[in-house]
């Protein structure tokens, strides 16, 4: 019924550039119903990294949808960091930082900001959700038609998977996650660790998925380079998360998740 192709931490700059090259040419060979990105585009955040970045995310099939990550911020300019942090993001790769949102007959996506240019914490890398925002995007997820495939996307994991290489700390995450299962998420998905992962998020009687990401940089943590690819039908969701061997990608984990009805 539908098929998204899972991108995040791309981190042009420290780029794994035949990883970047084979995934854009399998974007092509088989495109799906939507490119989504989920933050980190870049390493440090500067022009040359949103450019090189927004000629990829040009080249890729249409529709794409693109948010933002910690990464994605001007990240030696104190100033631009806390007036304008994703101005440089808006600009040249020309998606919204903030409430963004597609639809389509298949499927519905919003994007919520988890990123911050600065915050009231040593670790500005970590996670902050705004529960207004969150309640704006659960509000506009639950207008979706019948059957169609509902995603929260965002850069950190709302709840920490256990055994990953870092975490997101997000602020008020859990409250958020309980928020979108209530307005009958079916995916919320994000990157930020760099490992690859599919989880039940249970909150009471309701239920979401939380899908993860790995990277296609050289900034590996224990999992190879890659990306998921994610199809689904009335019945049910299947995560494959693609790793690169070196020459070409290839499956490396299934999950299987069951859909649930809404």
């Amino acid at each position: 019924m539908g098929r998204i192709l899972h991108y995040s931490d791309i981190h042009f700059g420290v780029e794994n550039r035949p990883a970047v090259d084979e995934a854009m040419r399998l974007a092509h060979e088989n495109p799906p119903d939507l490119v989504l990105i989920s933050g980190d585009i870049t390493q440090q955040g500067y022009r040359r990294e949103f450019a090189a970045a927004a000629e990829w995310i040009n080249a890729m099939p249409e529709p794409v949808f693109v948010i933002i990550g910690n990464h994605d911020v001007p990240y030696w300019d104190p100033v631009a960091r806390i007036l304008h942090p994703w101005r440089r993001f808006e600009e040249m790769v020309g998606h919204p930082a903030h409430d963004h949102q597609y639809l389509s007959d298949k499927l519905m996506v919003r994007g919520v900001a988890t990123a911050r240019g600065w915050q009231a914490r040593l670790n500005w890398s970590k996670g902050v959700i705004d529960l207004d925002q969150t309640r704006r995007a659960a509000a506009a997820l639950r207008t979706a038609p019948a059957g169609v495939l509902r995603v929260l996307a965002c850069h950190h994991p709302l709840i920490e998977m256990i055994g990953a290489p870092m975490t997101g700390e997000v602020k008020r995450g859990r409250e958020a996650a309980q928020i979108f299962a209530e307005a009958g998420v079916d995916l919320i998905m994000s990157g930020h660790v760099h490992v690859p992962f599919a989880l039940p998020v249970k909150m009471g009687e309701h239920c979401s998925y939380a899908v993860g990401c790995g990277t296609l940089s050289l900034r590996e943590r224990g999992a190879p380079v890659g990306y998921n690819c994610i199809e689904w039908d009335e019945t049910g969701i299947e995560v494959t998360a693609m790793g690169w061997t070196g020459s070409h990608f290839e499956p490396q984990r299934t999950w299987h998740l069951e859909r649930i009805r809404r």
